[in-house]
């Protein structure tokens, strides 16, 4: 079988995926490329995950795409009117056809004679081949085959269920029975309140305290503008407001640390009432935004706290047992169902194993420019989100970039765009400065940030917008090279 050749591959057919191959069809039309996806099915975390309550933990105008306006009107959106919000983008704008399934990515080659990549993909336990000039990693952040589940003693005790949210059974019927979901972040405040609709009743399990804040599900200003202007003006309006407001309480959290925990925290015993122990299970020893905040829509988690339906106990697991959990304190939880919401296993690469003229390339020794290319790795970026914001507003700059470079590599002749650090003053900083335990134990194996631009991740989208869109590419850093043989320059300038 003949090796096909793409101007870029892009790895996997998700929110950034789809979004990727918009841009590509817009910016660089001429430019031919495939999408690899692993699995079967358009949507990557939307279609992959099914656990009750599956939703958003980001507004859909800052978390939908630049190009796309999110018309309906919830602004915190459930798991199946994002994934078809996803595949509706990639039918409309002729992705479709472009997307390989089955195709799952093992590693990349990159070869400088050849200014390409070669890209093996296992598709039905057989490797298949397909070479690219530019290589697009777009498949998130995590694996897919697992996540998190830390050993509990004696879980092997336990008579019920113990299911994970990331493999979550569609014969799992939990109503009328008792729920305990270990876990305090997005996933677990997410699958309480809507477990707790028909379980007999669902309990937290913390170790310690999350952020947890409230705010409505549907944004009257976003449905009121909708109604007197034009779709894109109105999703824009509301676009701009929402990023310039996580901007500013973002900043807030990092000057003034102390008065939005208390605002937070004020808002918390507003809801559950002066009689709730919101020290002990909804304050936190962390300062906002060290971690990501949890939101619950319309407060429904509090909801069904004050109902009786749902409880939230802080404390540390001894051991499973036939018919519970046993906490440290001597309590002991009864439980037919335990939901291990513990988090997920972070990847790097996609799980991609990289190399470049044949030396493996290992990304911890690596640092990344811009966020979004490595140094010393040609024509190669990958799609990576904000930690304090919604993940599209990064990854859509990240793709604007990419076109850009992309251009530029056409219009010089050139075949090769390299980030190169020569400057002794860079040192190396973790690529993520956050404390969550996903992230803590996952980040020594992932590339380093520098400690000065281009190598220093702002997590600022006005300043991404800037050095994306905006800046210059010959930047002195990012280097292209590799210029094309004087018969491929004539045969593109013929085919121009």
């Amino acid at each position: 079988m003949a090796v096909e050749h793409f101007d870029v591959v892009i790895v996997g057919a998700g929110l950034s995926g789809i979004g990727a191959g918009y841009h590509l069809k817009t910016a660089c039309p001429d430019r031919s490329f495939v999408i690899l996806e692993g699995r079967e099915a358009i949507g990557g975390t939307w279609d992959l995950f099914r656990y009750p309550g599956i939703r958003s933990d980001s507004d859909m105008y800052t978390l939908g795409y630049a190009f796309k306006p999110w018309t309906e009107a919830k602004a915190i959106a459930d798991g199946p009117s994002i994934l078809n919000y996803v595949r509706q983008t990639a039918r409309e704008n002729g992705i479709e056809p472009a997307i390989r399934f089955g195709h799952k990515v093992k590693r990349a080659a990159w070869s400088t004679e050849a200014a390409a990549w070669t890209v093996e993909a296992e598709v039905d336990g057989k490797l298949r081949r397909i070479t690219a000039s530019f290589l697009f990693l777009c498949g998130g952040y995590y694996s897919y085959d697992g996540g998190y589940s830390p050993e509990f003693p004696g879980a092997a005790d336990f008579k019920g269920r113990i299911v994970h949210p990331q493999q979550w059974p569609s014969d799992l019927d939990y109503a009328g029975k008792k729920v305990v979901v270990i876990g305090s972040g997005a996933t677990a405040v997410t699958l309480v309140p809507e477990m707790a609709k028909t379980a007999a009743h669902v309990t937290m399990l913390q170790r310690s305290p999350t952020y947890v804040v409230s705010r409505p599900a549907e944004d009257a200003m976003a449905n009121w503008l909708r109604t007197k202007l034009p779709g894109k003006l109105a999703y824009d309006i509301v676009r701009w407001r929402n990023v310039l407001f996580g901007m500013w309480f973002f900043r807030m959290a990092r000057k003034k640390p102390a008065q939005v925990k208390a605002n937070i925290i004020k808002m918390v015993r507003e809801q559950l009432g002066p009689d709730y122990d919101v020290d002990r299970h909804f304050t936190p020893s962390y300062n906002p935004w060290d971690q990501r905040l949890c939101l619950v829509p319309d407060a429904d988690m509090f909801q069904m706290i004050k109902s009786g339906r749902a409880s939230v106990v802080t404390d540390h697991i001894e051991s499973f047992t036939a018919g519970g959990i046993r906490l440290t304190s001597g309590q002991t939880l009864e439980a037919d169902v335990i939901v291990t919401a513990t988090g997920l296993v972070l990847e790097v690469w996609n799980g991609i194993e990289i190399s470049v003229d044949g030396c493996h390339v290992e990304p911890a020794t690596t640092l990344s420019y811009k966020g979004m290319m490595y140094e010393g790795v040609p024509n190669m970026a990958s799609a990576f989100g904000y930690t304090n914001a919604s993940w599209t507003l990064k990854c859509d700059l990240t793709c604007e970039y990419v076109c850009r470079v992309l251009n530029h590599l056409k219009k010089t002749s050139q075949r090769q765009a390299t980030p190169v650090n020569d400057d002794p003053s860079v040192t190396f900083e973790p690529w993520l400065d956050f404390s969550s335990g996903y992230v803590q134990r996952a980040m020594a194996k992932f590339p380093k940030q520098g400690n000065k631009t281009p190598w220093k991740l702002h997590q600022n989208y006005a300043m991404d917008l800037m050095s994306l869109r905006y800046a210059k590419l010959e930047d002195g850093v990012l280097r292209f090279s590799n210029r094309a043989g004087a018969a491929q320059q004539v045969a593109e300038k013929i085919a121009a």
